[in-house]
């Protein structure tokens, strides 16, 4: 039987030599899927400075209406992208962890509310989160009644999120096969992980292993490596970049990195410096 794989392997061996013979257009080479970088603690104006392609925003908090839903913040943000010509890589749900999604009534329609201001943002994922109050477990340990309701109201958003070509990216302290278990239960494309390494990795667990045991289940990552610079933290990064090359992962890396220097404009282009050499 012909795979894609084969497939693939064919097409490569009758068209390499000719792929080789040309340069790649200006147009291919901006439309090939690549790493781009963002953060979550930088202003636009100043990430452009940072040499950055655009920045995680949060979605504030506010009942009924969260604050991201409102137009005039919405319209903020894209005139800011037109200025800068920077993108909104994806939107951070961090009032998910002191009004946990799984009991807060609001939680529902804060989620639909900020499903709809990704896709008029262009953002490709939304930070689910799930710490604090709203934890679902770590180290092993789940908490059963919390991820059902979890599943029960992500299930119901998902249709909307997949709609809007945007990913709910679930981010917790659970394994990467709790996770799949979850995901699985929810059964949406739409919905993945938002895979967070220095908070992984502080939970014990093998990061690369992960990372190829969730593959494309994964939609996006955070970078940190606690008070320090990337290169020169507790976390490795070359084996977990490895595993991110491995799985053919392309696509947006979010700095939530510390500030050594206290100049974030500098510390923000020395970490994605790094990662650039890394993905070299």
């Amino acid at each position: 039987m012909l795979t894609r794989r084969t497939f693939l392997a064919g097409t490569a061996a009758l068209t390499g030599a000719a792929a080789a013979s040309r340069l790649v257009t200006a147009e291919e080479a901006k439309a090939a899927p690549r790493i781009r970088i963002s953060s979550c603690h930088i202003g636009m104006a100043d990430a452009k400075k940072a040499g950055l392609e655009g920045i995680e925003v949060g979605a504030g908090g506010g009942a009924p209406k969260i604050s991201i839903a409102d137009p005039a913040t919405i319209q903020k943000y894209k005139d800011q992208m037109k200025e800068t010509g920077l993108a909104v890589s994806s939107i951070m749900m961090s009032i998910f962890n002191s009004n946990p999604l799984a009991s807060d009534p609001n939680g529902p329609a804060w989620l639909e509310q900020t499903i709809d201001a990704a896709k008029e943002l262009g953002a490709h994922t939304i930070l689910v989160a799930f710490f604090g109050k709203g934890s679902l477990g770590g180290k092993g340990e789940m908490k059963k009644a919390e991820v059902d309701e979890v599943v029960t109201r992500v299930k119901a958003a998902a249709p909307r999120a997949q709609a809007a070509s945007v990913f709910l990216g679930l981010e917790n302290t659970l394994t990467a096969q709790q996770n799949a278990e979850i995901l699985d239960r929810i059964g949406s494309p739409a919905v993945k992980i938002y895979y967070d390494i220095f908070n992984l990795a502080g939970q014990g667990y093998d990061t690369p292993a992960e990372i190829r045991f969730l593959k494309d289940r994964i939609s996006i990552f955070h970078f940190k490596n606690g008070s320090d610079y990337l290169e020169s933290g507790k976390v490795k990064w070359e084996p977990v970049a490895a595993a991110m090359k491995e799985i053919g992962y392309k696509g947006w890396i979010v700095l939530e990195t510390s500030n050594p220097s206290k100049n974030v404009v500098d510390d923000d282009r020395k970490n994605a410096d790094y990662i650039r050499k890394l993905f070299a």
